[in-house]
């Protein structure tokens, strides 16, 4: 199965699309989403609005084929079953969000708060689960958009969840020492056959992500499709 994400920044365009569909992904957890998306197929769940950031979503979760909403329990999270498959797509908190963020709070209060309000649903499902989005922090090397305290709440909860983020020795779309902060989190008993970036320069302030999984041995959190 084939797993993607990318922050769309809010804009939509048939270079968007073709990025999309070039991706040839069975699921993508996307993030400002722009109302206008439609990929011609396949099922959209989204969250909430980013409201004074309007025309868009905070998140939604596309996916190849039928899939069911679950309840979010967070307004920058959306979530649906694909199978028996839990796809959430989610925003984190970034250093100066200031009002725009559904939350009070510092950076990290903010992402704590936020992953304590979602993981009890993802922890809850009682089968396979990817858990990706803008999470604004990277899991790796200097933090410029996060905070030290919201990586460990991260870390914390991946850890709880029984996921490993396949993203995250992935290159920032700045390159240098940066490492993305845009996440795919898959079972860590998953084979990860593959994780690399998109680049999306003049269509995006992010680049996108896909990443590759199968299961190399049975677990109560795998995938294989």
């Amino acid at each position: 199965m084939r797993v993607g994400t990318w922050n769309l920044e809010g804009r939509w365009s048939p270079a968007h699309r073709a990025l999309l569909e070039g991706g040839r992904c069975d699921a993508w957890l996307l993030t400002e989403v722009p109302a206008g998306l439609d990929l011609g197929r396949g099922r959209l769940v989204a969250s909430a609005g980013m409201g004074a950031l309007g025309g868009r979503t905070w998140a939604a979760v596309w996916s190849a084929g039928e899939a069911v909403p679950v309840a979010s329990p967070h307004p920058a999270a959306a979530l649906a079953v694909f199978g028996d498959l839990l796809l959430c797509s989610c925003v984190l908190p970034w250093r100066g969000a200031g009002r725009h963020w559904p939350g009070d709070g510092d950076t990290a209060a903010r992402t704590c708060a936020a992953i304590d309000a979602i993981t009890p649903v993802l922890a809850a499902h009682d089968g396979p689960l990817v858990w990706g989005g803008d999470w604004n922090h990277a899991l790796a090397g200097p933090e410029t958009a996060g905070s030290l305290a919201g990586r460990a709440a991260i870390d914390a909860a991946a850890v709880r969840l029984g996921l490993r983020v396949a993203t995250a020795g992935l290159p920032h779309r700045l390159g240098g020492r940066q490492r993305a902060i845009d996440h795919v989190a898959v079972p860590v008993a998953a084979r990860v056959r593959l994780a690399r970036r998109i680049p999306a320069a003049r269509l995006s302030d992010h680049d996108a992500y896909v990443v590759d999984v199968g299961s190399s041995r049975p677990a109560h959190r795998s995938i294989e499709r």
